[in-house]
């Protein structure tokens, strides 16, 4: 409930508490706003599992678990991950320095969980607690600043719902998020009190073979014609190339940003292939439930990839021939559920 601004200043998010939404292998950016959308009223895997894309922007990808790349120009999150609906996200930070709250009381008190940026270093609930500096997301639904505590929920495991005293969060949400050598993916890189406010601004209908068949050929289309970006099959190759080159020149750049990177692509590809399969077997569609498992093929071919960069860190002359093994995996698997994907939308 939310009690009277001007005299207890307690502020607590009305209804339900966010959805613990998670599976493997997404990250706190998919699980954040897939605990948006359900509040919103839809079903977050036909949402956020709708589009499916690859998508390289050199020089673009940062040491965050949540990077995801937008088309360029474009700078909307939730028009990335949700290419099909009215998702849109907008990324803030508090206006008034001296009242760090108010954006959050604002949102709260309009029935508006925001997701913060934060570093698990400073985090209680989190296993990486006074030990691992790394940049997440969590929501926060609830604010009480006569208890001193925010309210927090978090999917990711071992997952968390509940208070965390405001001096800890403000810690995390203030964080430099330095250098860490226990995590060289998602540390050195400044939280700066960042916020997203995301929005559905239309529940969708449920879901039919006709709707679903537009979807997949819109993004079959983006994975083979050629973009001015590094977009579909064209763009992986160039990814795969430049990798492999940068690798056997000894750039551990290259493997440090394979990481974040992939596992965007990775968990996209596992949303949809698991909505394909999903829709599949309710439709009783065995073809269009084998195109989600090839799709979610190519999540499970992001694995080895990103695991090899993520070992060969220290020595990536000598991960090389690896990467370049997985990076031609990974392929034959983008091309085989192309194909699979293709073949179903056109009867759709």
């Amino acid at each position: 409930m939310t009690s009277d601004v001007t005299t207890t200043r307690t502020y607590m998010i009305t209804g339900p508490e966010p959805e613990l939404w998670y599976r493997d292998p997404i990250s706190c950016l998919q699980s954040t706003f897939g605990a948006i959308v359900a509040r919103s009223g839809a079903d977050p895997l036909a949402v956020l599992g709708a589009g499916w894309r690859f998508l390289h922007l050199p020089g673009d990808v940062r040491s965050e678990e949540f990077y995801y790349p937008c088309p360029p120009g474009e700078s909307d999150l939730g028009a990335a991950l949700a290419p099909h609906h009215d998702l849109h996200a907008r990324w803030w930070q508090p206006a008034d320095e001296d009242d760090v709250w108010r954006e959050v009381r604002e949102s709260l008190a309009d029935d508006r969980p925001v997701i913060a940026a934060v570093d698990n270093f400073h985090l209680p609930f989190r296993p990486a607690y006074s030990d691992v500096h790394a940049a997440h997301l969590v929501v926060v639904y609830g604010l009480d600043e006569v208890r001193g505590v925010v309210y927090v929920s978090d999917a990711m495991p071992p997952a968390f719902r509940g208070a965390v005293p405001v001096e800890a969060f403000l810690r995390s949400w203030g964080s430099a998020n330095p250098t860490d050598h226990q995590d060289a993916f998602f540390s050195d890189s400044r939280i700066g009190r960042r916020c997203l406010d995301v929005r559905l601004d239309v529940v969708p209908p449920p879901l039919t073979p006709e709707a679903l068949g537009g979807f997949l050929r819109a993004d079959v289309e983006g994975f083979t014609t050629a973009g001015p970006a590094r977009t579909g099959l064209a763009g992986l190759d160039a990814f795969a190339a430049e990798l492999t080159d940068r690798c056997r020149a000894g750039d551990a750049n290259a493997l440090r940003e394979l990481y974040p990177f992939g596992w965007g692509m990775q968990a996209q590809a596992a949303l949809h292939g698991e909505l394909l399969r999903r829709c599949g077997r309710e439709w009783g569609d065995p073809e269009l439930a084998g195109a989600g498992r090839a799709v979610e093929a190519v999540a499970h071919a992001w694995t080895g990839l990103r695991i090899t960069g993520a070992h060969g860190l220290d020595d990536p002359r000598g991960a090389a021939a690896d990467i370049a093994h997985h990076a031609t995996v990974l392929r034959a698997r983008y091309a085989t559920a192309v194909d699979a994907v293709g073949a179903v939308a056109t009867r759709l």
